[in-house]
């Protein structure tokens, strides 16, 4: 899936901080963006492996939850919020198409890099790609609540994001063209900085 409907995601987490903790529900909101987010910056340092960890964000998340459920502050909402929407792109990329140049191929048995069983988790392809149609309609369903529930800076972050996602999906299949005409011409020097997936 792409990023904005990773972090969409992340931040709709925390709606129910909402009714339950008004004023931690920005923390929680902003939080949970930053985790739907934190996996792919490994883009360029193997990507889906480096920093999706479907098992570990999860188990960590559930100490992380409790604490804020318990003690609830700005910091340990943040952590909890964080480590769930790190937990929720991860294993929710295992649910998209592979790890490929062109995901809708179907090429590529990568989804998601599995640390604890030390595996790569094959593509289930319920979304096709990231920013197929049905990916760019998740980002429009995940981002109806969140304008409802967040104030103006939230929500132009909201607004920011589906914008994103937009210009994505009308762009993504162009996108991997011009990569696969460029990279050739890219002198080798920038080989150690491309994805495996454009060599």
């Amino acid at each position: 899936m792409m990023l904005p409907t990773h972090v969409l995601a992340g931040m709709l987490l925390a709606a129910p901080l909402v009714r339950a903790a008004p004023e931690l529900a920005p923390v929680g909101f902003a939080a949970g963006f930053l985790g739907g987010l934190l996996p792919d910056l490994d883009m360029y340092t193997g990507h889906r492996r480096t920093l999706h960890y479907p098992v570990y964000y999860s188990v960590l998340a559930m100490p992380a939850a409790l604490a804020a459920l318990l003690s609830p502050s700005a910091v340990t909402v943040g952590v909890a919020f964080l480590l769930l929407g790190a937990a929720l792109h991860s294993v929710a990329d295992m649910y998209g198409g592979g790890l490929e140049l062109r995901p809708w191929e179907g090429n590529s048995d990568r989804a998601v890099y599995d640390h604890h069983r030390e595996r790569w988790i094959p593509p289930r392809r319920g979304v096709r790609y990231d920013g197929a149609v049905e990916d760019l309609a998740l980002s429009v369903g995940l981002s109806v609540p969140l304008l409802v529930l967040v104030d103006p800076p939230l929500r132009a972050v909201v607004i920011g994001t589906l914008a994103i996602a937009v210009v994505y999906t009308a762009l993504r299949r162009r996108l991997a063209e011009i990569a696969a005409a460029v990279i050739p011409l890219l002198p080798s020097a920038f080989d150690p900085y491309l994805p495996e997936r454009y060599r």
